[in-house]
C-alpha cells in the first residue's frame, strides 16, 4: 500500500512529464484502482501491455524524483511548517504564562498563521 501512495504522490508532481497514454494507464491503476484486465479492456491493449506501461511509468516517476527531488522537498517543507506552527504556539503559550508582551504575541500569531497558510 505504501508503494501505491508513493507512486500516486509522485504522479501529482511529475505526471505531466509522462506520455498521455502512460499517465492514463497509471492513473487508472493507482488512482482509480482498476485491475490490469479492466485497464486492458478500456484501452484495447493486452494485460501485458498495461503492465509494461505501468512499470515504465513507475520507473520514470521514480527517476524524476531521484533527479529533481520535488516531492521530497515538498514533504520537508510541510514538516518544517508544522514545526514552525508548533513553536509559534509554544511561544504564545509561554508569553501568556510568564511575561505577557503584546508585541511577542502578535509576532507569534503572525508566524503561526503564515506557516499554517503555507502548509495548506
Amino acid at each position: 500500500m505504501a508503494k501505491n501512495l508513493e507512486i500516486s504522490f509522485l504522479l501529482d508532481f511529475y505526471g505531466e512529464m509522462l506520455t498521455q497514454k502512460q499517465r492514463e494507464v497509471i492513473e487508472y491503476y493507482y488512482n482509480d484502482d482498476l485491475s490490469l484486465a479492466e485497464i486492458a479492456d478500456n484501452e484495447g491493449i493486452t494485460r501485458q501491455g498495461v503492465r509494461d506501461s505501468i512499470k515504465r511509468a513507475e520507473a520514470q516517476l521514480l527517476e524524476m524524483e531521484e533527479r529533481l527531488g520535488l516531492a521530497r522537498r515538498f514533504r520537508e517543507m510541510q514538516a518544517g511548517l508544522r514545526q514552525i506552527t508548533r513553536a509559534a504556539q509554544e511561544i504564545m503559550d509561554y508569553n501568556e504564562r510568564f511575561a505577557y508582551s503584546r508585541d511577542v504575541y502578535e509576532r507569534a500569531v503572525l508566524i503561526r498563521d503564515t506557516a499554517r497558510r503555507l502548509n495548506q
